[in-house]
């Protein structure tokens, strides 16, 4: 792969998998339990629950984990950057040991699973470090240190890693994984299909409240449940909770390298930015290094391919590349205070629960998610509940990130809207532009074939202005993160509803005097 970037993206854990085949939802079915979203959090649920005597039905929009589940870089550990010293210098040391505590025994919870039901996913034990270049973050490592040791943590300060990087200072955590997420999840939704009923390409498009809940299919199928669990990576359901000005999204890219060297083991992020986090994967044709970073907002106006040529100039600072042939991006959502929202949705919904927002640690998060869910509806109560509550008082300590971000999301629509818009439509194969014909922005994207593709460019879910990303080739939108393909079609939500086609397209396509 050179980088010109002209294959289109791929993930090693889609490639190096099969596809899944599971029916979609064509009639009325009542359970006792609706789960939305077949990535991680929401089938770590359904394996959890199925033991209960329950009816279960789980609800994917596409394919299950083929999601953010397949975009990761699948790390399992409780070592979440240096948030022991953030939660504990914000809410107490409390609140930090049930953090922690919460995440030590999802790594546990994972190697139960995977040892009792004999899951090939590649699952190894690792130690996970957090490092800085910088001397200003030495103190903050130490006393992250101090602080992780002091919660029962197996942790330790270095002052190096095996790598030809200057770093002044790094934290340790022993007894930490990685495992290929995919794998595991599809071995677990065999597992549990029998008792648990899958259905793809099923999108659950609106949410009512009767004497129980009815959730509607974007084909029109109701599905009537006594309780409903939100695991779609962002809540769709915006009727409650105000969750579209709690939760941000924020863009990571990868790259997979093939080197000459061998990798030393471990796994490492450093704490200032830019980000870089190394890890590495064991592959029929050898060992796959991920090299991984940025966290830019998503839809930002850039040439996103920058931000794999940065990762493969770092990429060729610290190893002899002999190969690049993965890169593909992630999408998390960031909450106000870096803590995820999992629990019940808000105060006055008993029966629905949320579990969101789980930053870039969504492995160990998504099964804290299944471990609290599963507790509040078997027991009305969890260990773990009070920090991660969605309802949390405490989040008004973040009031300030959430004027800067709602300003941000303010900033974006409203730019959007204001923005100049090129007169002509000169598109080059794989280029993409915003144009104007009377009241429409519409978005014209040329294919490899010379084929225009056009879409209206404002955003289903809230009317944000997408911007187009080049790296991936799709219109996303830099509000809450939604993601469109090049004929307007969901990659990811919040949205739920395509792009429409605007009203003067065809108005465009005849003055373009193309055959189309």
């Amino acid at each position: 792969m050179d980088n010109n970037f002209k294959d289109f993206p791929k993930s090693y854990w889609l490639d190096s998998t099969p596809d899944t085949n599971y029916p979609s939802l064509n009639e009325d079915i009542d359970v006792d339990i609706v789960i939305i979203g077949g990535g991680l959090a929401g089938i770590n649920t359904a394996y959890l629950l199925q033991e209960e005597n329950l009816k279960i039905a789980i609800l994917e929009a596409e394919k299950i984990c083929k999601g953010t589940t397949a975009y990761t870089t699948a790390k399992i550990t409780s070592q979440h950057g240096l948030i022991y010293g953030k939660i504990q210098g914000k809410f107490g040391k409390e609140m930090a040991n049930l953090y922690g505590k919460a995440n030590e025994n999802a790594i546990k919870m994972y190697d139960d699973i995977i040892n009792e039901n004999n899951i090939n996913c590649d699952f190894i034990s690792q130690s996970a470090f957090v490092f800085t270049q910088d001397g200003k973050y030495t103190k903050k490592i130490k006393d992250e240190v101090e602080i992780a040791q002091d919660l029962g943590i197996d942790a330790f300060y270095t002052d190096e890693i095996p790598f030809p990087i200057d770093i002044k200072a790094a934290i340790g955590f022993n007894n930490q994984a990685q495992f290929h997420p995919r794998k595991y999840l599809l071995a677990l939704a065999n597992i549990i299909q029998d008792k648990v009923q899958i259905y793809e390409n099923t999108r659950a498009v609106d949410v009512e409240k009767n004497d129980e809940y009815i959730i509607t299919t974007e084909h029109g199928k109701k599905v009537r449940a006594g309780k409903i669990i939100i695991t779609s990576h962002y809540p769709f359901y915006n009727k409650k909770g105000m969750y579209f000005a709690k939760v941000f999204p924020k863009k990571s890219y990868i790259i997979g390298i093939e080197a000459e060297e061998k990798y030393p083991g471990g796994m490492y992020i450093n704490v200032e930015k830019p980000t870089r986090s190394l890890r590495h994967q064991a592959t029929p044709n050898g060992e796959l290094i991920l090299v991984v970073g940025g966290y830019p907002n998503v839809g930002k106006k850039e040439d996103t391919n920058k931000n794999y040529e940065a990762l493969i100039e770092f990429a060729h600072n610290i190893f002899t590349v002999k190969g690049i042939p993965y890169r593909w991006s992630t999408q998390d959502y960031i909450t106000l205070d870096e803590i995820p929202y999992i629990g019940y949705f808000a105060p006055d919904t008993p029966n629905m629960y949320i579990a969101t927002g789980f930053q870039k640690w969504g492995m160990t998060n998504s099964m804290v998610s299944a471990m609290i869910i599963k507790d509040l509806i078997l027991n009305g109560k969890s260990p773990w509940q009070e920090v991660y509550d969605p309802s949390r008082k405490n989040i008004i300590s973040s009031a300030k990130n959430f004027i800067v971000e709602n300003l941000n999301v303010a900033g974006s629509l409203l730019s959007g809207k204001l923005a100049p818009l090129p007169e002509d439509i000169d598109l080059k194969l794989r280029e993409a532009k915003v144009i104007k014909k009377d009241k429409d922005r519409i978005g014209a994207y040329r294919d490899e074939q010379g084929v225009l593709h056009f879409v209206n460019t404002t955003c289903t879910h809230m009317g944000c202005e997408l911007n187009w990303n080049s790296a991936e080739r799709t219109w996303d939108c830099p509000c809450h993160g939604s993601r469109f393909n090049i004929d307007g079609e969901i990659i990811q939500g919040p949205a739920v509803e395509p792009l429409k086609a605007g009203n003067n397209v065809n108005t465009i396509k005849k003055l373009l005097g193309e055959d189309f």
